[in-house]
């Protein structure tokens, strides 16, 4: 049973899509060569649809249309019939009458039509509608890809995450794993394609039950936010409280197009293309190398604001000895206070402050740049800590860790260069001309000027200020660390590197689990797609660690020791359907697949082992149902 997609970023994006229209079920693709559609045997602009089109999923499937005494109404739009639900009212004081809040929640194709075809929003209003909830296709692929589907049972095994899923989702947490490990495989979240993946894979439903996108959809929907929560806290919970760890924390945003979600909101991405924004920050414990939990928060609210309830939460959970490797984006003074408060650690990019970097800087430069006891080698610089009050008010003296870079000083003093080459060429070259010239320009030239203040005022010339460009030359090449905690150099540099720990999380769920858009219509679906991205990164990561680890032991680093390479070559290790029904291995693993699953304490054992187990629970499944 397929989707009907209507998801705008396929426009926007043109990214390659198969969409089934209502109006004559005309079959069309997007691409990025492509930008327009048939529609009803007319071509459309696919940058200029009707109104209200992309703003839901469609089914292929039929339901009745709800009695007109529910606030339902119909609209048709070029052809078409779109079924309106008033699912709030608002008053209003310019008009002095109540105006309904509309959205569809299906289409059909004549406006005298008492069945419609369903989207995403008719599950939300009419949870008790009854649907088809499994796949036409009952029968599976001949030829199941069971390689990253064994990896992953593994690691959901040795974390416990089936157990706790159980516990929490009930009958249905196999669904719930297996769209984890879709994601993980694919790197996609749409539902509409889950049943593609099932077809062709050993599930975690009970009786590797296939499923429809109908079904998928209704699930996510049924998640609550109290699932959500009890599974983070029963997480965290099982760590060791009393161990001292260092978490790293970081936030990312991701674009969303759906109008009625509550956290999504304008807001201040890095990348900013005016679409409202979800900010979705993570704690990644670096001591053990595990993600701790998640936030989900309105796109207005800026990261420096939402540490300290981080830090809170965080409190909440348990982690009373804990510092914090922070990125520059949540230094401040409220900020820094607040972690001493809480007796909490800390490790942070120096931002902003610059005449006390300076002067730092100037305090030790030429003391360490060019000795070799003060050369970090790991990461190609030299590195020396002085303590120092952060602000005049400080009651405490702080450890500042200054580094210096020889590439990353010739790169910033070409920057500062090439700048002041910019301006003095643009300042020759209207010379004589009347000219209206900005601070940047004063703060490096002295500007002199005929006749300055009157009418017929003219720029004559200029001269560099060299004691300013100086100045701003001097430090480039060095970059601060401040640290709470008594560290060397050496130490803080080690722990704030280690960040790129929870930086690449935030690349994998984006790139590698097809999250960067969330592809949802509802809050509870919202709530829901962030909660088993969260579990499918736990997976995913320790899937990166342990690659990582096997990598280190072996000496050598090998192009397949990456999650997307290895989890494409694992997919290769099938078995196969004979005509006695069963299913078998295709072929032996081959030695690089040797070389991963070693890496997950796997073997060809282990393989073969595994593939007759899942033989025989599909045998089971089947004699079941027969």
């Amino acid at each position: 049973m397929g989707i009907i997609a209507i998801d705008f970023d396929v426009f926007q994006n043109f990214f390659s899509r198969r969409v089934i229209f209502v109006g004559n079920f005309t079959q069309w693709k997007c691409n990025r060569f492509q930008n327009a559609v048939t529609l009803n045997n007319r071509v459309v602009d696919g940058n200029n649809f009707p109104s209200g089109i992309h703003q839901a999923m469609y089914f292929d499937y039929e339901v009745k249309i709800p009695d007109s005494r529910h606030g339902i109404t119909r609209k048709k739009i070029r052809g078409i019939t779109y079924i309106y639900y008033a699912y709030d009212h608002k008053y209003s004081s310019d008009k002095h009458y109540t105006i309904p809040k509309n959205t569809t929640i299906g289409k059909c194709l004549d406006v005298s039509s008492e069945t419609m075809y369903p989207n995403t929003n008719f599950l939300k209003y009419f949870p008790d509608a009854e649907i088809p909830v499994t796949q036409v296709k009952t029968d599976r692929s001949a030829c199941l890809r069971i390689g990253a589907f064994i990896v992953i049972r593994k690691i959901i095994a040795e974390y416990h995450l089936d157990e706790m899923i159980g516990r929490l989702i009930g009958k249905d947490a196999g669904l719930f794993l297996d769209l984890a490990a879709y994601s993980i495989v694919t790197e996609n979240n749409a539902g509409q394609y889950y049943p593609d993946y099932a077809y062709n894979h050993p599930l975690f439903t009970q009786g590797m039950k296939l499923y429809s996108d109908s079904k998928v959809s209704s699930f996510i929907n049924s998640i609550t936010r109290d699932q959500c929560i009890a599974f983070q806290n029963e997480w965290n919970s099982r760590h060791d409280h009393r161990e001292k760890i260092y978490i790293s924390y970081d936030s990312t945003n991701k674009n969303c197009q759906a109008g009625d979600l509550e956290c999504v909101e304008i807001g201040h991405p890095k990348d900013d293309n005016g679409k409202p924004v979800l900010n979705y920050s993570i704690a990644y414990d670096h001591n053990n190398s595990e993600p701790l939990y998640y936030e989900e928060y309105p796109g207005s609210i800026v990261d420096v604001s939402q540490l300290q309830q981080m830090l809170l939460k965080a409190k909440g959970y348990g982690y009373r000895q804990a510092g914090f490797i922070l990125d520059r984006g949540y230094f401040s003074k409220e900020n820094i206070h607040f972690m001493d408060k809480n007796g909490y650690e800390f490790i942070i990019m120096m931002k902003g402050m610059k005449s006390l970097m300076r002067d730092l800087v100037l305090s030790v430069k030429g003391s360490f740049e060019e000795k070799r006891e003060y050369s970090l080698r790991d990461y190609k610089v030299n590195g020396i800590t002085v303590k120092h009050q952060l602000y005049p008010s400080d009651e405490k003296e702080r450890y500042f860790h200054i580094y210096y870079n020889e590439r990353k000083q010739t790169a910033e003093r070409e920057n500062v260069e090439e700048k002041i080459d910019r301006m003095s060429l643009f300042l020759r070259e209207h010379q004589g001309m009347k000219l209206n010239l900005g601070n940047e320009f004063r703060r490096y030239f002295d500007l002199i000027f005929y006749h300055e203040g009157q009418d017929d005022e003219k720029f004559m010339y200029s001269r560099e200020r060299y004691q300013v460009i100086d100045e701003e030359i001097a430090p480039c090449g060095y970059f601060v660390i401040i640290t709470s905690e008594k560290m060397d150099a050496a130490d803080a540099l080690d722990l704030y590197k280690s960040r790129d720990a929870s930086e690449k999380l935030f690349r994998e769920d984006k790139t590698f689990l097809g999250n960067r858009t969330m592809r949802c219509q509802s809050n509870e679906a919202l709530h829901a797609k962030i909660f088993i991205e969260f579990v499918a990164l736990i997976i995913r990561n320790r899937i990166h660690f342990l690659l990582k680890e096997q990598m280190l032991k072996a000496h050598q680093k090998e192009n397949y020791m990456t999650v997307p390479a290895a989890v494409r070559e694992l997919e290769k290790i099938e078995i196969v359907r004979q005509t006695d029904g069963e299913y078998y291995r295709d072929y032996a693993v081959t030695a690089t697949q040797k070389s991963i699953l070693k890496a997950f304490g796997l073997s060809e054992i282990n393989v073969g082992k595994q593939a007759v187990d899942i033989n025989e629970n599909l045998k089971s499944c089947n004699a079941k149902e027969a």
